[in-house]
Parts: structure tokens; sequence; C-alpha cells
């Protein structure tokens, strides 16, 4: 099967968030209905393409893998269809989460991908993709104050929003997320 594209963005070998950047960036210079081809390696591109295109309008058209590479395609919607990404208003640094660590009535939310999660996550933090958020809700309480993890707060952000559309009332968007977390960490 042959898909016409009509602008390809290449984000091979860069990491969260930056092909989501990239895209936006291009995303930007396309006429409505023209389609976008952004190949990426960072496996967690699939859960953030989907959900950017969610969050702002645009289609998500659908993917499809090659060996090591990630093809995405995304049509650019018009202006009607389209609405900002907005930043999640409720944001706590790294050193507030560890704050409150030790309090039972709250839930970690890890929403990296299964592999970044087995190397270094915080202990007892469910591990939910963010691309599977919305079909694991129930494993989630949503009376319990949730914070959100991701590498960078990208992902959380949209995971956060995505919390509280479905209903979840106390939720924080933790930045900068891992890159720069200091507190424990286990593995597996």
């Amino acid at each position: 099967m042959s898909i016409k594209v009509d602008h390809v963005v290449d984000a091979k070998g860069l990491a969260c968030p930056m092909p989501v950047v990239k895209t936006k960036k291009s995303m930007d210079e396309l006429e409505p209905g023209q389609v976008m081809l952004l190949e990426a390696t960072d496996r967690g591109s699939l859960a953030d393409v989907k959900g950017w295109a969610k969050n702002t309008g645009n289609q998500y058209l659908g993917s499809k893998e090659e060996g090591d590479v990630l093809y995405h395609y995304l049509r650019k919607s018009d202006e009607s269809e389209t609405i900002e990404v907005k930043d999640y208003e409720h944001v706590v640094d790294n050193d507030a989460l560890k704050t409150k660590m030790n309090e039972n009535n709250i839930q970690v939310v890890d929403v990296r991908e299964p592999a970044e999660y087995a190397f270094s996550h915080i202990p007892g933090a469910y591990s939910i993709p963010l691309g599977e958020l919305e079909d694991r809700l129930s494993e989630l309480d949503a009376d319990k104050e949730t914070y959100v993890v991701c590498r960078t707060g990208n992902r959380s952000n949209m995971a956060s929003l995505t919390l509280t559309e479905q209903g979840f009332e106390n939720v924080w968007n933790v930045k900068p997320g891992m890159t720069e977390w200091d507190g424990p960490t286990e593995e597996g």
C-alpha cells in the first residue's frame, strides 16, 4: 500500500519530547488536509503522537513499523477542527512529589513506555503508558491524589488532561519528571 504524503519529518534517533516538537513545528507549515509522515525510532513516539493529535484536533491516521523505524501518518486539520494544546494547570516539581511519597492517599502514575519504566521508576508507581491510559482507568483510584510522571513532563501533561476529562479531580503533573528525579527508584 502506497500512501501519498506532502511532508516527511525525520525524528529518527530523537527521544521524547523531540518527535512531537518536530511534528508541531512541521505541522504549522502544512496546509489543511495535507498529510505528514513522521519517521521515528523512539518507541514512545506512538503514544506521544496519538496523544498530541487528539489534543490538538489534528488527525492521527495510523502508524506502520519497519525494522526499528516507526512511520506515523498525520493529517493537518483546518482551523475549525484544531485546538491549541494547553498546559495542565496543576503542576508540581519533583521535590513536591518526594515530600508526598509516604502518604497513603496518593498514587503515582508513570505514563512512559514499559522499557523506560523497567530500567528506573518511582517505587510503587503504576506503569500505564500514555497510549493505554483511557483503557486502563479502572486500575486507578479516582479519589486519591494522582501524581503523573513521564520523562520530561510532556506525556504526563497530556495524561493529566485525560485523567481530568475522565473525572479524576485531584491530578498533578510532575515536572521535570524522571530526567531530573533524584528520589528513590527501583528497576523491574
